[in-house]
């Protein structure tokens, strides 16, 4: 339910909205049908310092996970920035407490991608197993020699145990599609679901992270990024893998310690990774790159036409409840924020 304050004044007598990266057209071309809206008509990356300068002088800052909004900026931000209206559902880029002492109010955009990066994890469940990007690769480098008995032959997935980290909506997602094809599901969380979901899912949960990648035939990542999970699957939880198990990341990829997955992988303690995700982002290690059971993609669990204009259509949500004296439907930490 959303609950009243006092409408935010503005100079122009719209909200100034500064959109640090290009957005789908028809979702710009709303926001400037409704705010002062300041386009990145480029889709470069917006500097630090350009960051800094725009929210010097705007009321509503819609920033994407490539920006990094930090304390000091956040404190010396404009007297005037009393939102930051995140296009995305992760958070981890922006320092929500310093927000929250500021009372800046910060909201994102949840639900919108799940579909999108439960298919992607699909790929890689499936993909990596039967070896998807060593044949793509074969094909296009012409070493293709023909059908043979023994060519190629990757796992089937039936039967085997996923395990999931992270048994939000995304991770239940991940379930009912692993469900279709068999796979045993098992997965670990903050708490377990409720029996009846459990039961939808066909999914036991497992109390103890060391216990679930131990069983696990393939690892897939849906948990957010915080301190607790920055760096959860470390060489020791690597180790206690089954021999020729496989890790899908489709979450982000500092919950993965990139070297001890490299290790692992050369190793071939680990069969094969799909990876939509890594820690320093744009750069991917070329270690990654050039193991041929390795999916490695842009970052694109969410990027298909629907989900992005979703998005912004939350974006503009998010903006109009705030800006009529409303509280946004997907306001993040509703208790240090206030209304």
């Amino acid at each position: 339910m959303s609950q009243n304050h006092n409408p935010p004044h503005f100079a122009s007598g719209t909200p100034k909205v500064v959109v640090t990266r290009h957005l789908a057209p028809t979702v710009e071309a709303r926001m400037g049908e409704l705010y002062d809206v300041s386009l990145n008509t480029s889709d470069e990356p917006m500097t630090r310092k350009e960051l800094i300068s725009a929210m010097a002088i705007c009321d509503v800052l819609v920033p994407t996970v490539t920006d990094t909004i930090d304390a000091k900026m956040i404190d010396g931000a404009g007297d005037h920035l009393r939102l930051i209206a995140n296009f995305g559902a992760g958070t981890e880029h922006i320092d929500l407490e310093a927000a929250a002492a500021r009372k800046i109010m910060v909201t994102n955009t949840p639900g919108v991608f799940t579909d999108d990066t439960a298919d992607l994890a699909m790929a890689g469940i499936i993909g990596v197993p039967r070896r998807i990007r060593e044949g793509v690769d074969l094909i296009r480098t012409g070493r293709w020699t023909g059908w043979a008995p023994t060519g190629m032959l990757g796992r089937k997935i039936g039967g085997k145990v996923l395990g999931i980290i992270g048994m939000g909506r995304i991770g239940q997602a991940v379930a009912h599609r692993a469900r279709a094809f068999g796979m045993e599901i098992a997965y670990t969380g903050r708490k377990p679901l409720p029996a009846a979901m459990e039961s939808m899912l066909g999914a036991r949960f497992v109390a103890d992270v060391d216990d679930l990648v131990a069983e696990a035939d393939i690892l897939t990542l849906h948990c957010p990024l915080t301190d607790a999970t920055r760096g959860l699957i470390d060489a020791r939880r690597i180790a206690l893998m089954k021999p020729g198990s496989s890790i899908v990341n489709t979450a982000r990829g500092e919950i993965i310690d990139q070297e001890a997955l490299i290790e692992a992988l050369q190793s071939g303690h680990l069969v094969g990774a799909g990876l939509d995700v890594f820690p320093e982002e744009p750069k991917v290690d070329s270690r990654l790159i050039k193991h041929p059971n390795v999916m490695t993609l842009p970052h694109i669990g969410s990027a298909t036409v629907e989900g992005r204009e979703a998005s912004g259509e939350k974006v503009i949500a998010n903006i109009r409840f705030w800006a009529d004296g409303h509280r946004p439907p997907d306001q993040v930490l509703t208790a240090l924020v206030g209304g």
